[in-house]
């Protein structure tokens, strides 16, 4: 039987260490469709699981990979063939799943989603967890009723990570005015090139309004960081707005009263990209091939290889990696 490789976690006495290692077919997870996997990422939970942090992984060996793009080899399920281009994300693939960072990875059949015409698999991971995420929240935020000609800013948190750099992209190329927040000063250039018309420095967003409510400033928001700064942007909301709240890096703890949502019809929505259901996933798919600002999601894109991924795992854990990361599994 032949085999590949994998970068592969194991845990002794309680402690995480990772290699790439070669393994073949018969030690892969349970599944009814086998991928050979061409293209994968390194997000935040990567970052964890390779570092063996946060109790994400409880069994071992794993293969760390929240996500990935590849070609079906063989398959018992009845809507994908061998040949068939197909993407990953969610169902804590990476976590509680082998995942993506192998050149071959086995899973069900109703995680996957055909690749839409207008990507291709690098650029399918150059959007990625991250980018079906920030297009998750965006139609999320349209679905209440958020149009381009909204008289107000769309404020995105934690702008220069992942999500946020992806959503700043899609936000200003539909014609949004966006409003991008980052604690790092080195990231602002960035943002603006992404499209942002307005830096919002984080510290303003962590100094809660005197009053329950402040001025109301934004029309819409997408919120990565959760804790103080949710709090503030809460109460900041124009009537009727919708903060589509999408990470907690922060704190999950959420200080705040009830007259956004009574006085001013604020709507709080929580994405969740792992348990997203299928139909759902293939329209957002759509989407993204449809408005993804091809040119600027090539300029945030860096590639790896599987060998880079534990010192990539360390520096994203420090803030020290922004924009999107494609791990080029047979690199």
């Amino acid at each position: 039987m032949a085999t590949f490789k994998a970068l592969m976690l194991e845990e002794t006495d309680g402690k995480v260490s990772s290699a790439i290692q070669d393994i073949d077919d018969a030690q892969l997870p349970d599944g009814d469709v086998t991928v050979a996997v061409k293209y994968s990422t390194v997000n935040y939970k990567d970052g964890m699981v390779i570092n063996g942090l946060g109790r994400l992984v409880r069994d071992y060996p794993h293969v760390s990979g929240v996500d990935f793009s590849g070609v079906v080899e063989s398959s018992d399920h009845p809507d994908y063939k061998p040949g068939d281009e197909v993407i990953l994300t969610g169902w804590r693939v990476g976590e509680v799943h082998w995942g993506g960072h192998a050149q071959k990875a086995r899973v069900k059949g109703d995680w996957l989603v055909p690749m839409p015409a207008g990507l291709d698999m690098k650029r399918a991971m150059a959007v990625g967890t991250a980018g079906f995420t920030a297009m998750l929240a965006i139609t999320t935020l349209e679905a209440r009723g958020l149009t381009p000609d909204a008289d107000g800013e769309v404020l995105v948190t934690g702008a220069s990570g992942g999500v946020g750099s992806v959503a700043t992209a899609i936000l200003a190329k539909l014609g949004y005015k966006v409003a991008g927040s980052t604690g790092r000063q080195e990231s602002h250039a960035f943002l603006k090139d992404l499209g942002a018309a307005t830096i919002v420095e984080r510290a303003e967003l962590e100094e809660a309004p005197k009053g329950p409510l402040g001025r109301e400033r934004w029309a819409g928001a997408i919120d990565n960081v959760g804790g103080p700064t949710l709090h503030t942007l809460l109460a900041t909301m124009q009537y009727g707005a919708t903060c589509a709240a999408v990470g907690l890096a922060a704190s999950p703890e959420l200080k705040t009263t009830v007259l956004p949502f009574l006085l001013r019809g604020v709507n709080l929505c929580g994405i969740d990209s792992v348990m997203c259901p299928t139909e759902r996933r293939k329209e957002v798919w759509s989407r993204i091939a449809t408005d993804l600002p091809m040119d600027k999601l090539d300029a945030l894109t860096e590639t790896a290889v599987l060998g880079d991924l534990p010192d990539l795992a360390t520096k994203i854990l420090k803030g020290q990696v922004r924009g999107r990361t494609v791990v080029d599994v047979n690199g």
